[in-house]
């Protein structure tokens, strides 16, 4: 079993997943209904949820924190989905070059209408010059 598969394994309660994450069992069952996650059920219809339902649910509180809405949460979802080498390519470090030609792309890409995966690197282009 790899690890991606061990992420997906149903292990937590939902008590428990209110302990890791700080969020009420109604938010939960809440962002389960707008299908932004969908926990296992056990035989008597408990929901059981895995590492990745955790992380979801870790970044739908971040998304809220920062002022986003709902439907600003499912398409910072759905850009991940979307884009997934420029989420594995925004994990590692980038040459000023790979920023430039990123910034050209979604600058050029009309549908790039939501936040930058390059949000807050680009400061480095900033800098004061001493």
């Amino acid at each position: 079993m790899d690890l991606n598969d061990r992420r997906q394994l149903p292990l937590f309660a939902i008590g428990t997943v209110q302990k890791l994450t700080g969020l009420s069992a109604r938010q939960i069952r809440y962002y389960e209904e707008h299908d932004l996650i969908q926990p296992a059920r056990t035989s008597g219809k408990q929901r059981q949820f895995s590492f990745a339902d955790v992380e979801r649910l870790m970044m739908i509180r971040t998304w809220l924190d920062e002022g986003h809405n709902m439907a600003g949460v499912k398409r910072n979802f759905a850009e991940m989905e979307r884009r997934p080498a420029a989420k594995q390519m925004a994990k590692n470090e980038l040459s000023d070059a790979e920023v430039y030609k990123w910034l050209e792309r979604e600058l050029l890409d009309a549908r790039a209408q939501t936040e930058s995966i390059f949000q807050g690197d680009l400061s480095r282009f900033y800098r004061k010059k001493h």
